[in-house]
């Protein structure tokens, strides 16, 4: 069997355990052994192309040696990197992660367009591309650059870094719809037009679309983040997709397909769930003023405290609770002992289930990774539709983090930014705890009216001590 068969057929099993991967990555019993799955078919596809690919045979001498070495040094080192980092963060810093490792994935795509566009004005007699590849080409570089420096740039806003108002300008969006222009006629200019000076005009144009990858994600704000990182995703599959294409390698055409196809997917669930149009996120730069929303709040701010002890005999006497996690839970890194609460209560009699709004945290399945890391069984978290229905008919809902998902606003005041997105309905249960740090606002800025209503009442302090505190009093009743 020839080298080149042997490569396709590993391409092809790589392809195959990545559609295998990307299934039981639909649930988290079998999530982490999807990952595994997904991993141990990349590994094969790059071990391939080193030992099979055509251009490991060319005979370069020390060149190649030297070639060799970088891309082994390079593979060794990217791989440790990669790997403690994933090991060691925690998982409020994930959505970072992942627009990090986003980000590289699509500069790296935008590099290997530059390369390939380097090859063809180098003056080294290779055959020149056709249009439709030059086309692809370019657009390669062009999403690949916005996927880098926007996901760089949502990282930096995720780690509170960067700050909205400092980063944007007066009629930003026209600002950007110029780049975008622009980009689009250098594309045309270099396919049709440039010539000789096409090197200089695609770096030129690799250069603006850096720069309109960060005009594209600056003003968009806090609440809007975890719909930026998912379309970011769908960018960097594309352009992987692309690059797959112009190499004419299929396990990277078939990993972009099925990446930018399910951050697409996913992205569009996700504008269903808060009620409003990809376009509207992506120029409505929702989510970051702070005064928006505090209309209706306004006239009544009384709120209702509950102390550790009554809280505890509310929720053991109860028949049925639900908690909804939020972002809070993350940062405190209560999930486990949410779920030592929980398995009191049930103990005692109690039915507990969890609701999860398809946005809640900064990133799409923050919340159910984060209790699937705690062993909550997958049958006891309800998305929500489901949710809302279970919400009416419980006892007591218990709010831990969460904000902006739980906001009666969005029912009913119409002028708030919020208005008209879907939430989870808590206020339509018998009794409401909130456990929060503060009365602060949530990352959309807004102020939540759920603080002051007449069902609910306010537990402050740490998600983590406050838990432990309630576990300790359940266990003393």
């Amino acid at each position: 069997m020839s080298a080149t068969y042997l490569l396709d057929l590993l391409y092809l099993i790589a392809s195959l355990t990545f559609v295998v991967g990307l299934k039981m990555l639909s649930h988290p019993d079998t999530a982490r052994r999807g990952n595994q799955v997904a991993a141990v078919g990349m590994g094969l596809a790059v071990m391939g192309t080193l030992l099979f690919h055509p251009s490991a045979d060319r005979d370069l001498g020390d060149v190649r040696t030297f070639k060799l070495l970088l891309l082994y040094a390079a593979l060794a080192i990217g791989g440790m990197i990669g790997w403690l980092a994933a090991y060691r963060v925690k998982m409020t810093s994930m959505p970072q992660m992942v627009s990090l490792f986003n980000g590289l994935g699509g500069g790296c795509a935008a590099l290997l367009a530059v390369a390939e566009l380097k090859l063809q004005y180098d003056g080294a007699g290779h055959d020149p591309i056709s249009t439709g590849a030059m086309i692809l080409v370019l657009f390669t570089m062009f999403f690949g650059s916005v996927s880098f420096t926007g996901s760089m740039l949502a990282y930096a806003k995720l780690e509170d870094m960067v700050k909205d108002s400092a980063i944007t300008l007066p009629r930003h969006s026209v600002i950007n719809m110029i780049l975008l222009a622009g980009i689009l006629g250098l594309i045309g200019y270099i396919t049709w037009g440039a010539g000789e000076n096409g090197m200089m005009w695609g770096l030129i144009l690799f250069g603006i679309a850096l720069v309109y990858g960060f005009m594209f994600v600056a003003p968009i704000g806090g609440a809007d983040m975890p719909v930026v990182i998912s379309v970011l995703n769908s960018f960097t599959g594309l352009t992987a997709a692309a690059a797959g294409i112009i190499y004419d390698n299929l396990v990277m055409l078939v990993g972009g397909i099925l990446v930018g196809a399910s951050g697409s997917i996913l992205t569009i669930l996700m504008c269903k769930a808060m009620n409003r149009s990809i376009m509207n996120v992506l120029v409505g730069s929702f989510g970051g003023g702070g005064a928006a929303g505090a209309g209706k709040a306004a006239g009544d701010q009384t709120i209702k405290e509950v102390s550790i002890s009554d809280a505890a005999v509310l929720l053991n006497y109860s028949g049925s609770v639900v908690i909804v996690p939020g972002y809070g839970l993350a940062v405190a890194q209560a999930q486990k002992i949410c779920k030592e609460l929980d398995e009191l209560l049930e103990s005692n009699g109690v039915e507990v289930k969890y609701a999860i709004h398809p946005v809640a945290g900064r990133m799409p399945g923050h919340m159910n990774v984060l209790l699937a890391e705690a062993d909550v069984p997958y049958p006891k978290l309800f998305d929500l539709e489901e949710a809302n229905d279970i919400i009416s008919k419980s006892d007591v809902v218990i709010v831990v983090g969460a904000n902006d998902v739980v906001n009666p606003a969005a029912k009913d005041d119409p002028s708030s930014p919020i208005y008209g997105m879907p939430v989870l309905e808590v206020w339509e249960a018998k009794n409401v705890i909130v456990m929060k740090r503060s009365m602060k606002s949530g990352y959309a800025g807004i102020e939540n009216e759920l603080f002051f209503h007449a069902r609910t009442k306010m537990l402050f302090g740490d998600a983590k001590d406050t838990l432990q505190k309630l576990v300790s009093e359940v266990k003393s009743l």
